[in-house]
Order: structure tokens, then C-alpha cells, then sequence
């Protein structure tokens, strides 16, 4: 890609760049360089694709849905044989190292097998016989045109937890990603246009707030789903409803890991900087806050501030790449004004990323590994997701204590435990108010069929993402009874129905 190259939008199968659009640039993170520019979608092109995608629904909710699962399955198989060729993309545009783009799209790929099911996560329940002469079934119908507002830090895998689910289920789909690195999604739409899929059933808006809103406000998208930070999750969920869709927001995070005594410590180590620092910690299930009982803040500490101090920050597509650049300056400096405020504040900083440089990459967004010991729970990086790779330790003295600071914080979308203690392990899995839990497991993403979403202001909506519950979020129940002529009794009947 060259600096003019231009990224567009992707409407009714085909791939256009209006003129008069305002556009944005594109970087690689790991130079600084800019690599193309994106179109900015005005409100007349996010109405184009709308309209692309109501023209489409008809005969698409109307294919038989083995049908639309055949096509699903084609899809499935392209990606799979374009699996490297979309991590790399990731990695150009986002910086994560490619191994973990390429983890990113086999989670996608999980949702997209998920979604090959759809026949039979599509039936209803039927009962004979529910009063003399009358049946009863439920059917799960599309809702129409729905759109997906998703992040810069899973370009493949989040915009994946909605769209195979959606056109499965007899949607057609406007999908908005993010600006920051947009290329993704042109790959997958095309190979979307390649198995088969009919022109207007998936689609691709480039763009900012202007294109956010024209979804939002425009009265043919029936339900919108986001994944981002609190603020903006809060804004999309009131906006939405405000204007009669169904939304599911999915907001911040600051997630715990509670480290008991009788922990194995080799391996809550190794748990603690995989997920503290894998993806520079732009990922919304990322440790960012280790609680320590007891004596295990003197066991772990030591071996934490070395590893953090040694990781391999490079530019992702080194094959030892343990870490690569933050996917912008802007992040970069935001990042490195927490790690300023935990000083400030007076947590003691271990191991200091600011001022990392990768030789041959200088102009690159790096940031290396921050590590802060004697954390306290009023400190501004205890209390507010920091999206980066800054780890807290908060030194405490028993389970309880941990379990409190847990429950009392606003977020609670995962969380883990380690720990050799089965009853505690148990209690902690009970008692906890987080919506994904992990027990000697740091990042614990439910695979396709469980679906993903946390509490408190981690999501706002009643439906958690993808698994069955994302059927039920991208369909509405319709209740059917029927009786024939023949079993009706004579005259009209006042009372209020009941089974006889």
C-alpha cells in the first residue's frame, strides 16, 4: 500500500470512495509511517448502504436457512485459506505481533463455524395440543437491516462476534470499523463477495462519529451492536434506544487478577505477562491490575519486574516478537500520561516504557512494558482503564479484601484467580461480580457457542455477544396458535382465555 493509496467503503458489492469525502491517514505503527487514507463516510453514503441493505433483505431473510448456512460454510473455508494474508494486515495496520493476528482471526473463524449451525439455533418450540384443538410454536425471524460499530484492537475477531451471526440468522449487515486500521474489513468483504453471498447483505462504511450517528439515527437499522470504551458505549446505547433500536454496547474494562499464596508462581507469572502485555495491552480482557495476598507480592514481584524489564518489543512481524508499537501516537502519549499520573500519585514504577525505541524503527509508536508495585486502590491507574501495557500491583492481605476491591469497582468485565485452593476457587467463582471468570486462566474469552460480555459498566444492553444469546439479540420471537374450524365450539366467548 502506498501513501495514496485510498481505503473506501464496500456498499451492494462493490468497493467506492466518494470524492467529496473527507478522508483520514492510515499508519503502520511499527514505522510511523503513513501507508494510505481512509474515507470518512458523510450521512449520504451511510444511507446508500442502508437502503443496499434493505433492497437485499427480502429475498435474503427468505432463503431457506441451510441455505444461507452453505454460503456461511464458503466463507468459512476462504478464510481459513486467507488466514496469514489477513493477519498481516492486522499487523501493518494495528502493530500487534502476527502471531497474535493470527489467533485474532482463528477466533473469528470459531464465530463463523459457530454461525454454519444456524438451522437448528433457529428452530422454535412447538407444543400439540395446549388447549383442546389449539397447537403453539415459536419461530425466531430477522430483524432487518443491523449495524456494527467496532474498535482498532480486534479489526477481524469483534466485527466477526456480529456479522456471521447476523446474515446467518436472515440479516443483512452494515458493518463501521474503525478508522485506525480499516483494511480488514475490504479483505473479508471481498472474500464475503467471493462465496457467493448476494450483493447488499454485507457492507462496509468506513468513517468517524458522522457515520456512527447516521446509523444510529437512521430508521431503517433495527439494532445496533458496539464494542469500545464506556463513554462511548453509554452514548450508543442511549442514542440507539432513543431511536427505537435494539442495542448491545459493550463498554470498558479493568481486570484483576487475584493472586493467592498457595499459587504456583512460575505460572502466575508467566499468566501475568502474557495478559499484561500481549497486544501492548490494547485488549478489553488484559490484566491490568494484579491483587496480591500475602507473601505472593514477594514471591511474584522479583520475577515480574524482570520479565517485564527483558520483553522482546519489536516491530510485530519479527518472528520473536514478544510485543509490538501502540497502534497510534495519540495512544502512545495518552498511555505514557497514566504511567506519569501513577508516579504523581505515588505508586512505585519498577519498570518504566517511556522513552522505548526499536533500532531501524525510531519514528514507530513504541511504548516497552510498565510495571507498578505498591499500587492503591484511589490511585487514577487503579481506577481507569489505561488500554496499554501497564501493569498495577496492589500488595493485600486476604481473599476477602481482594473479593471487595473486585466487586466495588464500576467495571466488571473479566477477571481471574489464581490459585491450588479448589473451595476457594469456588467461592471466588460464586461471589465475584464480573461476568467472565477465569480460575488459573488469565484471559478467559468464552469460546463461540458461550458468548462474551461482562456487568456493570462493562456492558449496557440485556444480551451478551455471539453463542446463542447473540441469535437471540439478531432475531425477535414470533408465538403461533392455530386452531381449524372444526374444534371451534359455537358463540363468542367474553372470558378470558384459558386452556381447556
Amino acid at each position: 500500500m502506498t501513501s495514496t493509496s485510498q481505503i473506501g467503503h464496500y456498499i451492494a458489492g462493490q468497493v467506492t470512495a466518494p470524492a467529496n469525502e473527507t478522508t483520514q491517514p492510515v499508519f503502520n505503527p511499527a514505522t510511523g509511517k503513513q501507508t494510505g487514507k481512509v474515507s470518512l463516510a458523510t450521512k449520504q453514503t451511510v444511507d446508500l448502504a442502508v437502503a443496499a441493505a434493505k433492497a437485499a433483505f427480502p429475498a435474503w431473510s427468505n432463503m431457506p436457512p441451510i441455505r444461507r448456512a452453505r454460503l456461511m460454510n464458503n466463507f468459512l473455508g476462504l478464510v481459513r485459506a486467507n488466514k496469514d494474508k489477513i493477519a498481516r494486515a492486522i499487523t501493518l495496520e494495528h502493530g500487534k505481533v502476527f502471531t497474535d493476528a493470527q489467533g485474532e482471526v482463528e477466533r473469528g473463524i470459531d464465530i463463523i463455524e459457530f454461525s454454519c449451525g444456524i438451522p437448528q439455533l433457529l428452530k422454535g418450540d412447538y407444543t400439540e395440543q395446549v388447549s383442546t384443538g389449539m397447537d403453539n410454536w415459536t419461530t425466531r425471524q430477522a430483524l432487518g437491516v443491523v449495524a456494527g460499530i467496532t474498535p482498532f484492537n480486534f479489526p477481524v475477531m469483534v466485527p466477526m462476534w456480529m456479522f456471521p451471526v447476523a446474515i446467518a440468522s436472515g440479516n443483512t449487515f452494515i458493518l463501521k470499523p474503525s478508522p485506525t486500521d480499516p483494511s480488514a474489513s475490504l479483505l473479508y468483504a471481498d472474500l464475503i463477495k467471493e462465496a457467493g453471498f448476494p450483493d447488499g447483505v454485507f457492507n462496509v462504511v468506513q468513517g468517524d462519529k458522522v457515520a456512527v450517528d447516521a446509523l444510529l439515527e437512521n430508521d431503517d437499522v433495527e439494532a445496533v451492536s458496539f464494542v469500545g470504551s464506556t463513554p462511548i458505549a453509554n452514548y450508543i446505547y442511549e442514542t440507539g434506544a432513543h431511536h427505537g433500536k435494539r442495542v448491545q454496547a459493550l463498554g470498558g474494562a479493568k481486570n484483576h487478577m487475584l493472586v493467592m499464596p498457595d499459587a504456583d508462581m512460575d505460572k502466575t507469572a508467566d499468566a501475568l505477562i502474557g495478559a499484561a502485555y500481549g497486544s501492548a495491552g490494547e485488549r478489553c480482557m488484559a490484566i491490568s491490575v494484579a491483587l496480591m495476598v500475602g507473601d505472593a507480592a514477594d514471591k511474584l514481584m522479583p520475577v515480574l519486574q524482570e520479565r517485564a524489564a527483558s520483553l522482546k518489543v519489536k516491530n510485530g512481524l519479527e518472528p520473536d516478537a514478544e510485543m509490538g508499537p501502540i497502534v497510534s501516537a495519540s495512544a502512545r502519549d495518552r498511555i505514557e500520561s497514566y504511567i506519569q499520573s501513577g508516579v504523581d500519585e505515588g505508586a512505585e514504577l519498577l519498570v518504566d516504557g517511556r522513552g522505548h525505541f526499536v533500532e531501524g524503527h525510531e519514528d514507530g509508536f513504541f511504548l516497552g512494558g510498565t510495571l507498578f508495585d505498591n499500587v492503591t486502590s484511589d490511585m487514577t491507574i487503579y481506577k481507569e482503564e489505561i488500554f496499554g501495557p501497564v501493569l498495577a500491583c496492589l500488595r493485600i492481605s486476604s481473599f476477602s479484601e481482594g473479593l471487595k476491591l473486585i466487586n466495588d469497582h464500576e467495571f466488571g468485565n473479566g477477571v481471574s484467580i489464581f490459585t491450588r485452593d479448589g473451595n476457594v476457587a469456588r467461592e471466588f467463582g460464586k461471589q465475584v461480580q464480573v461476568g467472565m471468570v477465569g480460575v488459573n486462566v488469565p484471559i478467559p474469552v468464552p469460546m463461540a457457542w458461550h458468548g462474551f460480555g461482562g456487568w456493570k459498566k462493562s456492558l449496557f444492553g440485556d444480551m451478551h455477544a455471539y453463542g446463542e444469546e447473540g441469535v437471540r439479540f439478531y432475531t425477535k420471537q414470533k408465538s403461533i396458535m392455530q386452531r381449524w374450524p372444526e374444534s371451534i365450539s359455537e358463540g363468542a366467548e367474553f372470558d378470558m382465555p384459558v386452556a381447556k
